[in-house]
């Protein structure tokens, strides 16, 4: 076959396992879906789940002209909207990689989208009034632990043109339900076209500062970084990536797929921060042709195709791959990264037809 398979990644730690135990993927078959039940959503904790605080409420303070302390009702009062919004895990497909950097073992299914209900993220921060010093806008989740030898809880920043671009909400409900403990009830940040890091959640706190954010997930984690030491290029849109459906039905254990002889209409789902999915290709045994790619419903959701495989008795190689409104395409390979962020790499589905 002319398309060549990632590598084969060494044994996974007892760690590893562990972590992939707390943190579970999408099963591929809820691409099915255009909204991923609650159920179903990816999931990242990156400490644990903190316990509900009786009396909660969100803080807005720092550098702006009117601080503020807002619960939950509070939050609800204000106008509100509700946005279709694609999620993926930096680390998404980071297991396909050899070396393997010692985290979740993710392999491809660690992206699904949700309708997150929530106040617009800019009408909360002209509520407070930044002043015109703010140079970052940090998120504080309440869940807490130790990364990189460093106790802190998990925060993020946005710069001010980020956060006051209209996109980003703070979520109170998903698929029309309170959030869920798991995704970060009562509250959380959801920002639309980056990678799922930036989406704090538990959110309890928004300062505006006068220089850089340097809490440990922002200047320490979620670069890009070729070497150790390597101050690298921070994670921020979602890069282009597919996926399909696997035909047929699995092996239990290996999870082969085997399918019968016959038209099977192959679906997927392409998406990415910088727009539109403008291509998908299907590949069988290494012969891409394009597919359908269905018009974007939604800005900021994956985008649904399908294309339809004439299945001969044999041992098939499936692969798909999306290209994107600025041309950007899927490689074949995953891209190599220290840490295991970003692998866009193309998916690829052993099947057996009879």
């Amino acid at each position: 076959m002319s398309a060549r398979r990632p590598p084969v990644v060494g044994r996974y730690t007892a760690e590893e396992l562990a972590l992939a135990g707390r943190n579970r993927g999408m099963p591929l078959e809820a691409l099915r879906h255009d909204v991923t039940p609650s159920g179903l959503h990816y999931l990242l904790i990156h400490f644990d789940i903190p316990a509900a605080a009786p009396g909660w409420k969100l803080r807005l303070s720092g550098r702006v002209e009117r601080p503020l302390e807002l619960g939950l009702d509070d939050i609800k009062a204000l106008p509100s909207l509700t946005r279709r919004v694609t999620l993926e895990c930096a680390g998404n497909g980071r297991g396909q990689m050899s070396p393997r950097y010692p985290s979740v073992p993710w392999l491809e299914e660690g992206v699904s989208t949700a309708e997150w209900t929530g106040v617009p993220l800019a009408e909360l921060l002209a509520r407070a009034g930044l002043r015109p010093e703010a140079a970052d806008i940090v998120f504080r989740g309440a869940d807490r632990g130790i990364d990189r030898g460093i106790e802190h809880e998990f925060a993020r920043s946005l710069t001010p043109p980020v956060a006051l671009d209209g996109e980003a909400l703070v979520a109170y409900a998903m698929n029309g339900a309170p959030l869920p403990p798991q995704h970060g009830a009562p509250l959380r940040l959801v920002v639309p076209r980056w990678y799922g890091m930036a989406s704090v959640k538990w959110l309890f706190a928004i300062e505006a500062i006068d220089r850089p954010f340097d809490g440990v997930q922002q200047a320490s984690s979620y670069h890009f970084r070729a070497a150790e030491g390597e101050q690298g290029v921070p994670c921020t849109l979602m890069r282009v990536n597919s996926l399909m459906v696997p035909p047929g039905i699995p092996d239990f254990y290996t999870r082969k797929r085997v399918a019968e002889a016959g038209v099977i209409d192959i679906l997927g789902r392409a998406w990415g921060g910088a727009g539109s999915i403008e291509r998908v290709e299907l590949a069988v045994n290494g012969q891409w042709r394009d597919a359908v790619v269905e018009p974007r419903q939604d800005e900021f959701a994956w985008q649904r195709w399908h294309a339809a495989w004439d299945a001969r008795p044999g041992e098939h190689e499936l692969a798909c791959r999306a290209t994107d409104c600025t041309g950007a395409r899927q490689p074949l390979e995953p891209p190599w990264d220290l840490s295991g962020f970003g692998n866009n790499a193309v998916q690829w589905v052993e099947v057996t037809v009879r």
